[in-house]
C-alpha cells in the first residue's frame, strides 16, 4: 500500500491588527501621560500615612533640600514669566533675550536678586550645577518683605487660585522649614500640602 503523501500548506498570520492595536496603544499612552519636571536638586520626602493627591495644575511648587536652599517654581511657564517680570521690575532687575530664554528654560526659581541676571547668563550646563549652591534668602529687604515673600506674592498676583505645596527633604533642618511657614503665616498663607511618600506596611 502506498503512502498517502500529505499537502504541505504554508501558515501566515495577518499582522494588521495587532500593529493597529500597537499604535493606539503608543498614541493613548503618549496623549495621557504627564512628564515630570526636572527638579534642581534630589529631594527624599519623608513618609507619612496621607492618601490625598497634590493638583497637578495651578501649583506653586516649593522645594526644600538637605542643606537647607529653598526653590519655587510652577508648571505653568506664563505664571513663571509674570512672577519674574513683577519681581524684577519691583527691584529693578532687567533680563536680556539670552537671560530670559535661560529663565523660560529654567525648572525652578532659585537664584538669589542679587546674583539673578550673573545666573541666568551662565551656559545651560554650568546654571545646573550652579543652581544647587544658590537658594531664596528667607531674611527680609530692609525690614520688609523677604526675597522668599516676594516670589509667593507674585505668584498669588499671577493667578489668584494658585495653591502651595511644600516639597522638603526628610534631613532638612526643622528650624529651615519653621521659619518657611512662618513667614507664609505672616503673608497669611496658612494653606498649604506637604509633599510627603506612601509609608508602607514594612514601615510601620
Amino acid at each position: 500500500m502506498g503512502k498517502i503523501k500529505i499537502e504541505k500548506k504554508d501558515i501566515w498570520i495577518d499582522m494588521t491588527p495587532m500593529s493597529d492595536v500597537m499604535t493606539l496603544l503608543l498614541c493613548f499612552f503618549m496623549l495621557t501621560s504627564t512628564f515630570l519636571t526636572p527638579e534642581p536638586v534630589k529631594v527624599n520626602t519623608p513618609s507619612s500615612v496621607s492618601e490625598v493627591k497634590v493638583p497637578e495644575n495651578d501649583v506653586l511648587n516649593i522645594l526644600v533640600s538637605p542643606e537647607g536652599n529653598i526653590y519655587v517654581g510652577s508648571e505653568n511657564k506664563n505664571t513663571m514669566v509674570e512672577m519674574m517680570e513683577t519681581v524684577t521690575d519691583k527691584f529693578g532687575i532687567s533680563l536680556n533675550g539670552t537671560q530670559l530664554k535661560h529663565f523660560r528654560e529654567d525648572a525652578m526659581i532659585g537664584a538669589p536678586l542679587a546674583s539673578f541676571t550673573d545666573y541666568y547668563s551662565l551656559d545651560t550646563e554650568k546654571m545646573g550645577e550652579a543652581i544647587q549652591k544658590l537658594s531664596i534668602p528667607l531674611d527680609s529687604i530692609d525690614g520688609g518683605k523677604s526675597e522668599f515673600q516676594e516670589w509667593v506674592t507674585a505668584a498669588r498676583e499671577a493667578n489668584p487660585d494658585i495653591r502651595l505645596a511644600i516639597k522638603a527633604d526628610a534631613a532638612t533642618s526643622y528650624a529651615v522649614i519653621k521659619k518657611m511657614m512662618s513667614e507664609l503665616q505672616d503673608m497669611n498663607e496658612n494653606r498649604y500640602q506637604l509633599i510627603t511618600n506612601l509609608k508602607t506596611s514594612s514601615e510601620e
